[in-house]
């Protein structure tokens, strides 16, 4: 039986929580990996709220230096308003691949969501990936 614990790693993203306002993941380093998927878990919705999430990437992990995915640099979509308790996926598949990639949630509207978001990077240079 195949399995995919040896060939990939877990990082926590963005840590769960209720976000009233837009705010950035922590960026994932890609550094021995040559795939990253985010999975994007979404629970209650207070306020009508409209919240989006979006790709970022980077070749540091200086704030100022992150920039939005262009779309051919992902897999998937997400809907521009998150839906309560849903889990959504992103692939990054960068053309000109950064070092860093990171979750931005966006807030057009409303109260609050709770969210929060896993990197699951693969493909990794040297397997199996230690824990």
């Amino acid at each position: 039986m195949k399995d995919t614990y040896h060939d990939n790693k877990a990082v926590q993203a963005l840590a769960p929580a209720v976000v009233s306002a837009a705010v950035a993941g922590s960026p994932v380093d890609l550094s021995g990996f040559d795939s990253a998927l985010f999975v994007i878990n979404t629970g209650a919705i207070a306020g009508s709220g409209d919240f989006g999430v979006k790709l970022q990437e980077s070749d540091t992990t200086t704030e100022a230096d992150f920039a939005d995915v262009a779309p051919a640099d992902q897999l998937g979509t997400v809907p521009a308003t998150l839906a309560a308790n849903s889990a959504y996926r992103l692939g990054y598949i960068g053309s000109k691949r950064k070092r860093y990639v990171r979750i931005l949630v966006t807030k057009a509207g409303g109260t609050s969501i709770a969210l929060g978001a896993t990197a699951v990077l693969g493909h990794p240079a040297i397997a199996p990936v230690a824990a």
